[in-house]
């Protein structure tokens, strides 16, 4: 399964390679097309598991003034 996550960016937040620097150390990888960054689990995981990664995000872009949504296939 992987999560993908799209952000949008404010000019008066973080730059993009603020954000993407702290989101590849919580284990996101860039991308371009339609999402900015995946999360490859490499496995099937359970809901819980994919909320406990979407608080790990919101605790991480706190602050950082940017939006972001998350979709897991």
């Amino acid at each position: 399964m992987k999560t993908y996550l799209t952000i949008w960016f404010y000019s008066e937040g973080a730059s993009p390679l603020e954000v993407v620097e702290k989101l590849r150390s919580m284990g996101f990888e860039p991308l371009k097309g339609y999402h900015d960054h995946v999360y490859d689990w490499g496995r099937k995981v359970e809901l819980m598991e994919v909320l406990e990664l979407a608080n790990k995000v919101h605790e991480t872009l706190k602050g950082m003034k940017v939006f972001y949504k998350l979709e897991t296939e």
